[in-house]
This record gives structure tokens, C-alpha cells and sequence, in this order.
């Protein structure tokens, strides 16, 4: 299973419910990696996608706590063992965590692969992503750096060495 965030230096990832910043150039990434792929969300995250509407183009798995929860277009969850029943039968590889902190938290054991877009500056956060370097985890790749209204990131691809 896979992880895809965007982060910044301290690894912060949101703020009141929305994203750090908004860079047209890493929303073009999450989609190049995750179109015809499985994505896992909160209901929170679901809800901050545009129109609240699951995104096209991908099967959109929701967890969610609330049991009379519904969305057209979604497959709804309400434990992290329902999704993972939910996506047995996938390839791994087209899994992909997408957010937010509570859902990185509940899949993050089960993530083998993270593709992190992360930001050469600091933001005010209060949703944070585990910090990978910290870790000791090690970038099996690295994209040059990117630009966006005076903002310069990069894309990386973690993998855990433990792949199972």
C-alpha cells in the first residue's frame, strides 16, 4: 500500500481542515499517481475535495466513524479492517492513502511506499504526517526542484527497506 502528501519542513500537512498551500504542480502529481488507482480518505478529506464530491477517475474508499454516512460514487468504510477487506483483492500498488493525519496514522503501518511532495518552507500546521528522515527512512527517488509562486518543492518516493 502506498501514502501520497504533501508536506512542509516540519512535516505539517494541514490547517483548519485545508491544505498547507495551494500548488497547481503537486495537485497535477496527486492526480498523475493516483487516476485509475484506489484512493483511502477520511470523511474530512472527502468533504474538502472540490464540491465535496469523491475525485473522478479513482475508486474513493471513505472512512468514516458515522455509520448513516453516504456518498454516491464512494465505497464507505467504517473501520480500518473494512478497508482493508475492501481492498484485499487490489494490487497494492494501486492503493493509495490520501489523507487526512488520522487516516495516515490508522494505514501508516501498512504503507510500504510514500510519495511526498515536500516543501522547501515552513507553515502554520495542526495536522502533521510522521516525519520519514526522522525515521531513518531513505528517498529512493528524488525530482528536481520545483517552483510555484515563490515557493520551491520537490517530489519524493520513500520506500521502506522492510518491503513486505
Amino acid at each position: 500500500m502506498n501514502a501520497i502528501v504533501v508536506v512542509d519542513q516540519n512535516w505539517g500537512i494541514g490547517r483548519e481542515g485545508n491544505l498547507l498551500v495551494h500548488l497547481p504542480g503537486d495537485l497535477k502529481y496527486y492526480k498523475e499517481k493516483t487516476i485509475g488507482n484506489h484512493i483511502i480518505v477520511g470523511r474530512k478529506t472527502l468533504e474538502s475535495f472540490p464540491g465535496g464530491k469523491p475525485l473522478p477517475g479513482r475508486e474513493n474508499i471513505v472512512l468514516t466513524r458515522d455509520p448513516g454516512y453516504a456518498k454516491d460514487g464512494c465505497v464507505i468504510c467504517h473501520t480500518v479492517e473494512d478497508v482493508q477487506d475492501a481492498v484485499k483483492d487490489y494490487d497494492p500498488e494501486t492503493v493509495f492513502v490520501a489523507g487526512g493525519a488520522e487516516i495516515y496514522q490508522e494505514f501508516f503501518s501498512l504503507c510500504d511506499v510514500f510519495y511526498v511532495t515536500k516543501i522547501n518552507e515552513t507553515f502554520e500546521a495542526d495536522r502533521y504526517f510522521p516525519d520519514l528522515d526522522e525515521m531513518g527512512l531513505k528517498a529512493a527517488w528524488e525530482s528536481e526542484l520545483q517552483e510555484e509562486k515563490g515557493i520551491t518543492y520537490r517530489f519524493l518516493k520513500y520506500v521502506r527497506e522492510n518491503n513486505r
